[in-house]
């Protein structure tokens, strides 16, 4: 038998990892209104933009106006990506709900990409913990190639797990592990999840989801059962590129639509309603001149197929 959660946060991506890596520049006012449709659709949290340094991620640059210029709904929370303290520092001068640190697991991929060590990286997340901590934002950790890196392959769980106890020990308690390629299989996913609740019982675990696999739907489903308790999904399945060999392609976020809608169908509480987060694709969809990537926005749901003459002969 399945145990899953009565309930689940699904957690809203794509303003910032969606459009760091969007083919072109969009413009502040569609940014704006971008995150404004998602927060009429009832959305709890939306990642709003991330401080990076303009020169590391140009798409991002308007962080601080996106944020200024955004209408706060009571009751969703807006996060901003801090990949450094000095990131954590313009995001408290933003006045942002939430941040997010971010580390990645595999010493090759930091090496190729940021000329970083691990204990380098490390260092920074505390910096920006603290500084969150003092100006009373919320704060969540983020362990991106938690699973599987195209350098290095599987990741040893020991990495991972030795990386939250020391995040916990400098007093996190919220955390992500990253599906970042998106090659993870569902019984790594489960394995992981479960080692970390049974060694950390005091913190919070979430899973951020890619796709390029197809074996999102199973790995959502081997991390509830292992204990994670939100679930990070982009609207439309924008998104989710990061620097990668160029032979492997595109690596998608997870649609939040088609992550609402499975989860309500298993009975998992998201407090969202799927047919307002279907509408707000089918807008998004239009407001950034992409093609939704989910089955739900495309018309795959079970009150639209019932609705087919052919479903009835």
């Amino acid at each position: 038998m399945l145990n899953l959660p009565s309930s689940v946060a699904v957690n809203e991506v794509c303003p910032r990892d969606g459009l760091q890596s969007f083919p072109r520049a969009v413009d502040t006012d569609t940014k704006v209104r971008l995150v404004d449709r998602l927060s009429d659709a009832g959305l709890p949290l939306i990642e709003v933009s991330g401080f990076a340094h303009p020169r590391a991620i140009p798409n991002l640059a308007d962080a601080e106006e996106v944020f200024a210029r955004i209408r706060r709904r009571p009751g969703t929370v807006y996060r901003g990506l801090v990949p450094n303290a000095r990131g954590a520092q313009r995001a408290a001068a933003a006045r942002v709900d939430e941040m997010l640190g971010l580390i990645i697991c595999s010493q090759a991929y930091l090496t190729r990409n940021q000329n970083m060590t691990i204990d380098k990286a490390v260092d920074e997340a505390v910096e920006a913990f603290r500084i969150a901590d003092g100006c009373g934002s919320g704060f969540v950790m983020a362990l991106g190639m938690s699973f599987w890196c195209p350098y290095e392959g599987r990741i040893p769980e020991e990495t991972v797990l030795g990386l939250l106890q020391r995040f916990r020990n400098a007093g996190m308690r919220r955390f992500y592990l990253a599906g970042s390629v998106g090659m993870e299989d569902p019984r790594h996913v489960h394995e992981l999840f479960s080692r970390a609740g049974d060694l950390l019982p005091d913190i919070e675990l979430g899973f951020h989801v890619h796709n390029l696999a197809g074996m999102a739907t199973g790995n959502i489903l081997a991390a509830l059962q292992g204990g994670a308790r939100f679930i990070e999904g982009a609207i439309c399945g924008i998104g989710g590129g990061i620097a990668m060999p160029q032979a492997m392609g595109a690596v998608g976020n997870f649609p939040t639509e088609d992550l609402v809608s499975y989860l309500e169908l298993m009975g998992v509480d998201t407090g969202i309603d799927p047919q307002a987060v279907i509408a707000a694709a089918a807008d998004v969809a239009e407001l950034l001149q992409v093609t939704p990537r989910s089955h739900t926005a495309n018309g795959i749901t079970r009150e639209k197929v019932r609705r087919m003459p052919e479903a009835m002969a």
